[in-house]
């Protein structure tokens, strides 16, 4: 703050300017440290990530579809069953020579009761390779 001359003898009265030589101190500072910082947190983590392929995977030859519908209906293969038959073809199919995938495809309207219900009988029969079949989101 400077005080300026009055005339006729009266007390000086103060004069508001705004000092920028600590501002432009304190700011060349803070660009200088920057500037010797910022080299030193570039560090990379070499990861070696998967590459995506769209390419549609071969259908499996002997996966077992299971399907059910919105009211409950199951359907192994598109022949219809009961839950009964259902739990009794899962144990004959996991005790085969090879254990085939089982690919569940559920109508998005039945509850999740009863999706994790058939997934628990199958985990329970052997079947442990099993898929959800969905259908692609159309692009916006």
């Amino acid at each position: 703050m400077s005080f300026g001359d009055s005339p006729f003898g009266q007390a000086p009265r103060p004069l508001a300017e705004i000092n920028m030589i600590p501002l432009i101190d304190v700011m060349l500072v803070l660009l200088i440290v920057f500037m010797i910082t910022a080299p030193l947190l570039t560090h990379r983590v070499g990861l070696e990530l998967p590459q995506a392929d769209s390419t549609p995977r071969p259908p499996v030859t002997d996966a077992i579809r299971l399907t059910i519908q919105a009211d409950g209906a199951l359907f192994w293969n598109a022949a219809p069953l009961t839950e009964a038959e259902l739990a009794e073809r899962m144990t004959a199919a996991a005790t085969g020579v090879t254990v085939p995938e089982l690919h569940l495809q559920a109508d998005r309207r039945v509850p999740y009761g009863q999706v994790a219900a058939v997934i628990a009988l199958a985990a329970r029969s052997g079947l442990t390779h099993i898929g959800f079949v969905t259908e692609p989101r159309p692009l916006p």
